[in-house]
Protein backbone atom coordinates (compact mmCIF):
# COMPACT_ATOMS: atom_id res chain seq x y z
CA UNK A 1 0.00 0.00 0.00
CA UNK A 2 1.33 3.64 -1.14
CA UNK A 3 1.60 6.05 1.58
CA UNK A 4 -1.40 7.53 2.35
CA UNK A 5 -2.15 11.23 2.02
CA UNK A 6 -4.48 13.02 4.04
CA UNK A 7 -5.85 16.16 2.48
CA UNK A 8 -7.84 19.24 3.62
CA UNK A 9 -9.67 21.08 1.20
CA UNK A 10 -10.84 24.50 1.21
CA UNK A 11 -13.51 25.81 -1.24
CA UNK A 12 -13.30 29.58 -2.01
CA UNK A 13 -15.67 31.90 -3.17
CA UNK A 14 -14.95 35.55 -3.47
CA UNK A 15 -11.45 35.39 -1.75
CA UNK A 16 -13.29 33.77 1.46
CA UNK A 17 -13.36 29.62 2.36
CA UNK A 18 -16.89 28.59 2.11
CA UNK A 19 -18.45 25.12 3.10
CA UNK A 20 -21.79 23.82 2.46
CA UNK A 21 -23.93 20.10 1.67
CA UNK A 22 -24.30 18.77 -0.96
CA UNK A 23 -22.46 21.92 -2.77
CA UNK A 24 -25.28 23.93 -1.52
CA UNK A 25 -26.03 26.62 1.71
CA UNK A 26 -22.73 27.75 1.67
CA UNK A 27 -21.20 29.55 4.64
CA UNK A 28 -18.24 31.58 5.59
CA UNK A 29 -14.93 29.33 7.00
CA UNK A 30 -12.32 31.80 6.95
CA UNK A 31 -8.67 33.20 5.04
CA UNK A 32 -7.68 30.39 2.46
CA UNK A 33 -3.95 31.48 3.28
CA UNK A 34 -4.76 31.61 7.62
CA UNK A 35 -6.38 28.43 7.10
CA UNK A 36 -3.34 26.72 4.11
CA UNK A 37 -0.81 27.81 7.27
CA UNK A 38 -3.11 26.40 10.00
CA UNK A 39 -3.09 23.02 8.16
CA UNK A 40 0.98 22.86 7.28
CA UNK A 41 1.25 23.31 11.39
CA UNK A 42 -1.02 20.84 12.29
CA UNK A 43 0.40 18.17 9.83
CA UNK A 44 -1.65 18.28 6.45
CA UNK A 45 0.22 16.43 3.94
CA UNK A 46 -1.08 18.74 0.62
CA UNK A 47 -4.14 21.15 0.87
CA UNK A 48 -6.43 21.65 -2.15
CA UNK A 49 -7.90 24.93 -3.16
CA UNK A 50 -10.83 25.10 -5.20
CA UNK A 51 -12.63 28.17 -6.56
CA UNK A 52 -15.73 26.87 -6.59
CA UNK A 53 -17.76 29.85 -8.55
CA UNK A 54 -15.14 30.32 -10.92
CA UNK A 55 -16.40 28.09 -13.93
CA UNK A 56 -20.09 29.47 -13.05
CA UNK A 57 -18.88 32.95 -13.46
CA UNK A 58 -17.05 32.38 -16.49
CA UNK A 59 -13.79 33.52 -14.96
CA UNK A 60 -9.97 31.91 -14.05
CA UNK A 61 -9.05 31.10 -10.41
CA UNK A 62 -8.13 34.05 -8.47
CA UNK A 63 -4.40 34.63 -8.92
CA UNK A 64 -4.10 36.85 -6.04
CA UNK A 65 -4.93 34.46 -2.98
CA UNK A 66 -2.88 32.26 -4.86
CA UNK A 67 0.02 34.32 -4.54
CA UNK A 68 -0.84 34.90 -0.33
CA UNK A 69 -1.42 31.15 -0.23
CA UNK A 70 1.72 30.77 -1.76
CA UNK A 71 3.98 32.83 0.87
CA UNK A 72 2.61 30.68 3.84
CA UNK A 73 2.51 27.39 2.44
CA UNK A 74 5.16 24.96 3.40
CA UNK A 75 3.79 21.84 2.10
CA UNK A 76 2.26 20.99 -1.62
CA UNK A 77 -0.73 22.69 -2.91
CA UNK A 78 -3.58 22.54 -5.94
CA UNK A 79 -5.50 25.12 -6.92
CA UNK A 80 -8.99 24.76 -9.38
CA UNK A 81 -11.53 26.82 -10.31
CA UNK A 82 -12.00 28.21 -14.05
CA UNK A 83 -8.52 27.05 -15.47
CA UNK A 84 -9.88 27.05 -19.57
CA UNK A 85 -6.20 26.99 -20.93
CA UNK A 86 -2.78 25.64 -20.38
CA UNK A 87 -1.49 29.81 -19.79
CA UNK A 88 -3.68 30.21 -17.05
CA UNK A 89 -2.41 27.20 -15.38
CA UNK A 90 1.15 28.18 -15.80
CA UNK A 91 0.34 31.37 -14.51
CA UNK A 92 -1.19 29.64 -11.15
CA UNK A 93 2.22 27.67 -10.93
CA UNK A 94 4.14 30.81 -11.47
CA UNK A 95 2.21 32.48 -8.80
CA UNK A 96 3.05 29.13 -6.58
CA UNK A 97 0.39 26.10 -6.94
CA UNK A 98 2.31 22.60 -7.09
CA UNK A 99 -0.69 21.53 -8.72
CA UNK A 100 -3.70 22.52 -11.11
CA UNK A 101 -7.03 21.28 -10.77
CA UNK A 102 -9.17 20.85 -14.22
CA UNK A 103 -12.94 20.23 -14.14
CA UNK A 104 -15.95 21.92 -16.18
CA UNK A 105 -13.15 23.08 -18.42
CA UNK A 106 -11.14 19.59 -19.30
CA UNK A 107 -15.32 18.77 -19.63
CA UNK A 108 -16.02 20.89 -22.48
CA UNK A 109 -12.14 20.43 -23.81
CA UNK A 110 -10.47 17.45 -23.37
CA UNK A 111 -7.38 18.04 -25.28
CA UNK A 112 -7.18 20.70 -22.43
CA UNK A 113 -5.57 17.97 -20.16
CA UNK A 114 -3.33 16.95 -22.70
CA UNK A 115 -1.87 20.29 -23.28
CA UNK A 116 -1.83 21.35 -19.60
CA UNK A 117 0.50 18.10 -19.22
CA UNK A 118 2.77 19.60 -22.02
CA UNK A 119 2.80 22.81 -20.36
CA UNK A 120 3.63 21.56 -16.69
CA UNK A 121 4.06 17.69 -17.07
CA UNK A 122 1.65 14.98 -15.75
CA UNK A 123 2.36 15.37 -12.03
CA UNK A 124 1.50 18.58 -11.90
CA UNK A 125 -1.99 18.05 -13.65
CA UNK A 126 -5.09 16.96 -11.48
CA UNK A 127 -8.51 16.12 -13.16
CA UNK A 128 -11.28 16.65 -10.57
CA UNK A 129 -14.68 14.35 -11.27
CA UNK A 130 -17.56 15.21 -9.47
CA UNK A 131 -20.14 12.47 -9.68
CA UNK A 132 -23.26 11.27 -8.86
CA UNK A 133 -25.14 8.23 -8.20
CA UNK A 134 -27.86 7.64 -11.28
CA UNK A 135 -29.76 4.20 -12.65
CA UNK A 136 -27.10 4.10 -15.45
CA UNK A 137 -24.31 4.16 -12.83
CA UNK A 138 -21.86 7.29 -11.74
CA UNK A 139 -22.69 9.81 -13.84
CA UNK A 140 -19.88 12.95 -13.95
CA UNK A 141 -21.14 16.88 -13.29
CA UNK A 142 -20.27 20.12 -14.24
CA UNK A 143 -19.80 23.72 -12.73
CA UNK A 144 -19.57 22.85 -9.46
CA UNK A 145 -21.65 19.78 -9.48
CA UNK A 146 -25.18 21.40 -10.95
CA UNK A 147 -24.71 20.23 -14.34
CA UNK A 148 -24.98 16.68 -15.68
CA UNK A 149 -22.77 15.41 -18.45
CA UNK A 150 -24.60 12.38 -19.26
CA UNK A 151 -20.68 11.11 -19.09
CA UNK A 152 -19.93 7.39 -17.47
CA UNK A 153 -16.60 8.41 -14.98
CA UNK A 154 -15.74 5.18 -15.42
CA UNK A 155 -15.44 6.11 -19.50
CA UNK A 156 -14.06 10.30 -18.33
CA UNK A 157 -11.23 8.39 -15.81
CA UNK A 158 -9.85 6.06 -18.37
CA UNK A 159 -10.30 8.86 -20.86
CA UNK A 160 -8.26 11.56 -18.83
CA UNK A 161 -5.80 9.16 -18.11
CA UNK A 162 -4.96 8.56 -21.93
CA UNK A 163 -4.57 12.42 -21.99
CA UNK A 164 -1.95 12.68 -19.33
CA UNK A 165 -3.46 13.64 -16.20
CA UNK A 166 -1.63 12.76 -13.06
CA UNK A 167 -4.06 12.50 -10.67
CA UNK A 168 -7.88 11.82 -10.09
CA UNK A 169 -9.52 14.26 -7.45
CA UNK A 170 -13.33 11.82 -6.77
CA UNK A 171 -16.23 13.73 -4.97
CA UNK A 172 -19.20 11.79 -4.35
CA UNK A 173 -21.91 14.62 -4.82
CA UNK A 174 -24.51 12.80 -3.01
CA UNK A 175 -22.11 12.24 0.46
CA UNK A 176 -20.91 15.96 0.05
CA UNK A 177 -20.68 17.74 3.22
CA UNK A 178 -23.05 14.67 5.06
CA UNK A 179 -20.64 13.33 6.85
CA UNK A 180 -21.82 9.99 6.41
CA UNK A 181 -18.84 8.40 5.04
CA UNK A 182 -16.89 8.08 1.32
CA UNK A 183 -18.90 6.64 -1.41
CA UNK A 184 -16.69 3.09 -1.15
CA UNK A 185 -18.72 2.05 -4.17
CA UNK A 186 -17.71 4.87 -6.42
CA UNK A 187 -14.13 4.74 -4.96
CA UNK A 188 -13.45 1.08 -6.01
CA UNK A 189 -15.07 2.05 -9.34
CA UNK A 190 -12.80 4.40 -10.44
CA UNK A 191 -9.63 2.19 -8.69
CA UNK A 192 -10.89 -0.33 -10.89
CA UNK A 193 -10.88 1.92 -14.10
CA UNK A 194 -7.32 3.43 -13.49
CA UNK A 195 -3.53 3.29 -11.78
CA UNK A 196 -3.75 6.75 -11.99
CA UNK A 197 -3.65 8.23 -7.75
CA UNK A 198 -6.87 8.94 -6.77
CA UNK A 199 -8.00 11.33 -3.90
CA UNK A 200 -11.61 10.65 -2.49
CA UNK A 201 -12.92 13.33 -1.11
CA UNK A 202 -17.29 13.74 -0.26
CA UNK A 203 -18.46 12.26 2.81
CA UNK A 204 -15.97 11.97 5.79
CA UNK A 205 -17.42 12.65 9.32
CA UNK A 206 -15.60 9.82 11.29
CA UNK A 207 -11.92 8.24 11.40
CA UNK A 208 -13.40 5.12 10.32
CA UNK A 209 -14.62 6.49 7.25
CA UNK A 210 -10.66 7.41 6.06
CA UNK A 211 -10.06 4.12 6.97
CA UNK A 212 -12.55 2.87 5.19
CA UNK A 213 -11.55 4.88 1.91
CA UNK A 214 -7.63 4.15 2.54
CA UNK A 215 -8.98 0.09 2.34
CA UNK A 216 -10.56 0.90 -0.52
CA UNK A 217 -8.03 2.01 -2.93
CA UNK A 218 -7.57 5.85 -1.87
CA UNK A 219 -4.49 6.85 -2.35
CA UNK A 220 -4.97 10.40 -0.75
CA UNK A 221 -8.29 11.47 1.83
CA UNK A 222 -9.51 14.47 1.42
CA UNK A 223 -11.88 16.76 3.89
CA UNK A 224 -13.41 19.71 4.81
CA UNK A 225 -15.72 20.47 7.54
CA UNK A 226 -13.91 17.98 9.96
CA UNK A 227 -11.08 19.55 9.39
CA UNK A 228 -12.17 23.27 9.66
CA UNK A 229 -14.60 22.84 12.44
CA UNK A 230 -11.97 20.70 14.39
CA UNK A 231 -14.09 17.25 14.64
CA UNK A 232 -10.83 15.40 13.91
CA UNK A 233 -7.51 16.71 14.24
CA UNK A 234 -4.84 15.51 11.41
CA UNK A 235 -2.64 14.12 14.13
CA UNK A 236 -4.78 12.54 15.68
CA UNK A 237 -6.23 10.66 12.64
CA UNK A 238 -2.71 9.56 11.12
CA UNK A 239 -2.64 8.16 14.80
CA UNK A 240 -5.60 6.39 14.18
CA UNK A 241 -5.11 5.22 10.57
CA UNK A 242 -1.41 4.06 11.62
CA UNK A 243 -2.54 1.93 14.17
CA UNK A 244 -4.81 0.09 11.37
CA UNK A 245 -2.10 -0.28 9.65
CA UNK A 246 -2.32 2.13 6.93
CA UNK A 247 1.35 3.88 6.58
CA UNK A 248 0.83 7.52 6.82
CA UNK A 249 3.64 10.47 5.96
CA UNK A 250 4.56 11.76 9.78
CA UNK A 251 6.20 14.67 10.41
CA UNK A 252 6.88 17.66 12.88
CA UNK A 253 3.87 18.78 14.62
CA UNK A 254 3.34 21.64 16.32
Amino acid sequence: MTMIRIIPCLDVKGGRVVKGVNFQGLRDAGDPAELGERYCIEGADEVVFLDIAASGEGRGTMRGWTCRVAEVMTIPFTVGGGISSPEQAVELVRAGADKVSLNTAALRDPDLVRRCALALGSQAVVVAVDVKSSPLGFQVHACGGTEPTGISMVDWIRRVESLGAGEILLTSIDRDGTQEGFHLEALQAAREATDLPIIASGGAGRREHFLEAARAGADGLLAASVFHYGGIPIGDLKDFLSSHGIPVRRGVRA
